[in-house]
């Protein structure tokens, strides 16, 4: 058996996330039946983890196993070929047995797009979150980088008791060696770039809804509700409630997955 590593970009906007859900169109139920199509296998390959509804990829990690002989650069045309245009195979590459791409993963990057101007172009309004409203752009760039560090993101998780139980069950969430709610930041940052206000954060592990309810509570800085210096006593209180509302799926984009060297 082979073991393969495929690069995903995808538009989420058609797709109910990337988990597999019987009567819905997801990432890894299409990209499931195109393989079974190919190669005459029944896999369902592993992501890195899962995107909800409406969540993009520009690089999204998957692993599968399969005898097939078909040469990987092949692979990557059929499945190109196959596949709808909003998901696209960037590269296709055979790894060592033990490669999962979610156990083996060590760090991820997303990047979440804030659209300021109005209206927004109509070939961008499933791409980015509209909010064309006052925001104090420099008090959210303050307070991005006071998640940075270990922390415990209890207050930045969703509501999720049965987590652990369906980790258990399913490969479907972060990878097990992060236990409990806390995560190492790497990097945590806003950047105006035109008309878009763009959240860059990179860390080891990201809980469900993680990033989009960390850029919920950076928009109620923004928008003066809450100040900068609240988002330590929001960590320390590991409370769902205290941090304030999801922001859309729509701006969310997972850029990258590392693994070791």
């Amino acid at each position: 058996m082979r073991n393969l590593k495929l690069t995903l970009a995808y538009d989420g906007s058609g797709f109910h996330g990337w988990q597999i859900q019987p009567g819905r169109p997801t990432i890894q139920g299409t990209l499931a039946e195109v393989i079974a199509g190919l190669t005459g296998e029944q896999v369902l390959p592993q992501g890195s983890g899962r995107t909800d509804a409406g969540v993009h990829a520009l690089a999204q990690i998957a692993t599968f196993q399969t005898a097939s002989r078909i040469p990987v650069e092949n692979f990557k045309v059929v499945l190109n070929d196959r596949l709808p245009p909003t998901i696209r195979v960037l590269a296709v590459q055979e790894m060592p047995g033990g490669f999962h791409a979610r156990h083996s993963a060590i760090g991820k990057s997303y990047q979440y797009r804030i659209y300021r101007a109005d209206p927004v172009p109509p070939f961008l309004h499933r791409l980015v979150t509209h909010y064309p409203y006052p925001l104090n752009e420099e008090a959210m760039k303050q307070a991005a980088t006071l998640v940075q560090g270990e922390h415990d993101f209890t207050s930045f998780a969703a509501v999720d008791p049965d987590r652990t139980q369906r980790m258990q069950a399913a490969d479907v969430d972060d990878a097990p060696k992060y236990v409990g709610n806390t995560r190492t930041i790497y990097s945590s940052h806003f950047e105006r770039r035109g008309d878009e206000l763009v959240y860059e954060v990179s860390g080891n592990g990201f809980l469900h809804h993680m990033v989009r309810n960390l850029v919920g509570a950076f928009l109620l800085v923004g928008k003066g509700t809450l100040s900068p210096q609240d988002i330590p006593r929001i960590l320390a209180e590991r409370n769902r409630s205290v941090a304030g509302p999801t922001a859309p799926p729509e701006g969310l984009y997972l850029v990258s997955v590392q693994y070791p060297e």
